[in-house]
């Protein structure tokens, strides 16, 4: 087939067959236009004639433009593909002498010199219907997608396994331009799949038409030919029958009979059972009455539901005057029976936000809004990567400085552990409790012990009050609550905060039944001092941010397990809420009125205004053992029993947003900086862990949580290392407080 003929082909065919060829190509031409391709202005017989001018060379019915149409066409379709080569075996046929004889003898009978092409034309006729015979294509991508490419140079790979780059594409204006003087433009097609440009040829492009238009891709295909009865007979005039075989022709199968009657038996015996698929429609009528459905039950009495009225001007929150009815409307409606009372009665509002619905619209709203904003840093993405890229890249610590690092200052002078501690809000004192029943105040500074209570038992907590012209000290010391006058500030402050210490004649208490929390004066301590008795053991005091209010831990209160005293009113109330396990520790927001409650499994958040929980947070945990809020009140970090530290962000998720496994044994207390992005935990492993902890503005950004240092010196006592750690108000420096009786400040 890949051989080209030379001299005129039509001076060898028989005149009929001349003249049937140009008949009917030129029958082809007129009726088979390009009515579905573009229009193109070509000359007669430039492109659309089977021969040159000269008339030496046949082009487009030669057998090699015939084999790469048909291999070019071959990623059009499957369809076409068919076609095309089935055009090419009559064209080989006829080409070969097939039809023809005279031509074939004229092909066989050329001079000596052809020999090559003799054996060329014999090899080239030999045709396989194997696809191995086919030329493969030159892209060797397989089934990848072709768009996996599109933003990349090369295109698949050779055998070598070598990229193969992608052609240079044309400008689309060059190209247009170029398109315009070329007169065979219309037929070039741009093959994805190879990256290159195929220009289709006459025989090709009248197969497109043809198929385009719903024919045969061969003229000479008749769609209608004679039927060949199965039984012949020269005389007859109808066939002799027209009916189907008969049944009883028919033999069945033994085996078949075997499998039908396993099949019965099994399902009368029930292990075949048949379930009619419901086809569910796919429109239905919105408004439609349920008593027509098909899906009704068979065993039970279907009761269609009712269907409800619409909406119309009286359900508008500002209707018309004449849909309101009047008070004597509204008292004859009383009269009623409840079964014929309208159930609504059109009330008129001034605006939308005046629906008693409309409270928590506003809410709902925002709350959907920032799940969708949120919503690209909780979607998670499997992706294929080198592993060394997964290991995070942290910034360097010289750029996170500064931070505490070295011990510069100890305080000594407790004789046993020494259990909490707590800064004033101006940095320059500290107040320290400790297990051998003494409060202690020191100097920041010089490391001086300026004043000691006797409390007469362990203290378990100590908390200064936030408001700096307030300096009273909140000591946990068994069931009672401590408020100590420190003596420190100006007369003017003095003179307030023994106003406050002032208790009148009648304790208030928060029982009627029985007292919980009885308000007395401390006689140890003189008028300086009141004592808050409680009827269990409190563990755990925190000031409120504006200095008005305390909160006290009591675990086995139960119900009454947190409290929460007034100090200008001299009154205790009881949270009212129900806790769902024992209460660790309990923290005010930074700047709201929300309390977090830390029980041994969960944090609970509640609104103190509302008298609701706002959120609970699952922290997974065997038991926690302190909590600590950060300034912008988002975050929250949870110490264990079992030395985990979690971080939780309440804008993202209720479970922790990261999860830190630094102590070998239990946390002891977690805290953080008021200022400085950075966040400290210590155990009785004898060691405080520091952390810088950036939270950003915007809420698409993750927290940078980078451990910095590791803070050593404190001494192993009675299997108790450090047992509180609190940060300076303005300096990065940190407090720890061990149960070697000693106190460590740490700076940068």
């Amino acid at each position: 087939m890949g051989t080209r003929f030379k001299g005129d082909r039509n001076k060898h065919l028989p005149e009929d067959d001349v003249a049937g060829q140009s008949s009917s190509s030129g029958g082809d031409d007129d009726d088979e236009g390009p009515s579905s391709l573009p229009d193109s202005p070509v000359d007669s017989g430039s492109d659309f004639e089977g021969f040159s001018e000269d008339g030496d060379s046949y082009d487009s019915g030669s057998s090699d433009e015939l084999e790469s149409g048909a291999s070019k066409l071959s990623e059009k379709g499957a369809d076409a593909v068919d076609t095309v080569h089935s055009s090419i075996d009559d064209e080989t046929a006829k080409i070969n002498g097939d039809d023809n004889p005279e031509l074939h003898h004229e092909i066989v009978g050329n001079d000596n010199n052809s020999g090559d092409e003799r054996s060329d034309l014999h090899n080239g006729v030999e045709e396989s219907d194997s696809s191995e015979d086919e030329v493969a294509p030159r892209n060797t991508v397989g089934d990848v997608p072709l768009e996996w490419y599109k933003d990349e140079e090369h295109i698949g790979y050779d055998l070598a396994g070598k990229k193969i780059k992608k052609k240079v594409r044309q400008d689309k204006l060059d190209a247009f331009l170029a398109s315009a003087d070329d007169s065979k433009s219309w037929r070039k097609i741009y093959d994805e799949y190879n990256d290159e440009e195929v220009e289709l040829t006459k025989d090709e492009t009248k197969l497109i038409r043809r198929l385009l238009k719903g024919k045969a891709p061969h003229a000479e295909f008749d769609p209608y030919a004679p039927y060949v009865d199965w039984f012949k007979w020269d005389d007859a005039i109808h066939p002799l029958s027209n009916a189907p075989e008969p049944k009883r022709r028919f033999i069945p199968s033994r085996w078949e009979r075997k499998k039908v009657v396993e099949l019965v038996r099994a399902i009368r015996k029930g292990r075949i059972k048949f379930e009619k698929p419901k086809e569910e429609p796919r429109f239905f009528h919105l408004w439609a009455d349920d008593s027509s459905a098909a899906d009704k039950t068979s065993h039970l009495a279907y009761i269609p539901a009712p269907k409800p009225k619409l909406p119309g001007h009286e359900e508008s929150y500002n209707p018309s005057l004449e849909y309101i009815p009047t008070q004597e409307e509204i008292n004859s409606y009383q009269l009623m029976y409840d079964e014929d009372r309208p159930k609504f009665i059109p009330r008129r509002y001034t605006s939308l936000r005046s629906i008693p619905a409309y409270d928590n619209a506003v809410k709902e709203s925002f709350d959907r809004c920032l799940d969708l904003y949120l919503c690209p840093r909780v979607r998670k993405k499997r992706l294929n990567i080198d592993p060394e890229s997964l290991k995070p890249k942290l910034p360097s610590r010289k750029d996170l400085r500064p931070y505490p690092a070295t011990c510069y200052l100890e305080y000594r002078g407790h004789k046993s552990a020494v259990t909490s501690i707590s800064t004033e809000p101006t940095g320059q004192w500290i107040a320290s409790g400790s297990a051998d029943g003494t409060v202690r105040i020191w100097e920041v500074e010089s490391g001086r012990c300026i004043k000691v209570w006797d409390a007469g038992d362990k203290v378990s907590s100590v908390s200064w009050n936030p408001v700096p012209e307030l300096s009273v000290l909140a000591v946990a010391v068994g069931p009672d609550v401590l408020l100590l006058n420190t003596g420190l500030g100006n007369e003017e402050n003095q003179k307030k905060i023994k106003e406050l210490l002032t208790l009148e004649a009648s304790p208030a208490t928060v029982d009627d039944k029985n007292t919980v929390v009885s308000w007395l004066s401390d006689d140890r301590h003189g008028h300086e001092a009141i004592k808050l008795r409680h009827f269990k053991t409190v563990t755990s005091v925190e000031w409120h941010r504006k200095g008005d209010y305390l909160s006290s831990v009591l675990p086995a209160g139960e119900s009454r397990a947190i409290m929460i005293h007034q100090l200008s009113k001299k009154l205790s109330q009881k949270i009212p809420f129900k806790l769902h396990g024992l209460p660790v520790s309990s923290v005010f927001h930074p700047s709201r009125s929300i309390l977090f409650v830390a029980t041994k499994k969960n944090v609970r958040v509640y609104d103190l205004l509302k008298h609701k929980l706002i959120k609970k947070l699952e922290t997974g945990l065997r038991e926690v053992s302190s909590i600590a809020v950060h300034p912008a009140g988002d975050n929250v970090i949870v110490g264990s029993r079992e030395g985990k530290l979690c971080w939780f962000d309440m804008d993202l998720s209720s479970k922790p947003y990261r999860v830190l496994r630094c102590h070998p044994k239990d946390i002891a207390s977690v805290a953080f900086h008021r200022t400085y992005p950075l966040f400290a935990s210590c155990s009785e492993d004898c060691t405080a862990y520091v952390f810088h902890g950036m939270v950003y503005s915007d809420l698409n950004q993750n927290p940078l949580i980078v451990p910095l240092e590791i803070l050593r010196g404190h001494s192993n006592s009675d299997g108790r290392g450090v047992l509180d750690c609190k940060f300076h108000p303005r300096q990065p420096w940190l407090f720890t407080a061990g149960g070697d009786s000693v106190i460590r400040l740490y700076c940068h």
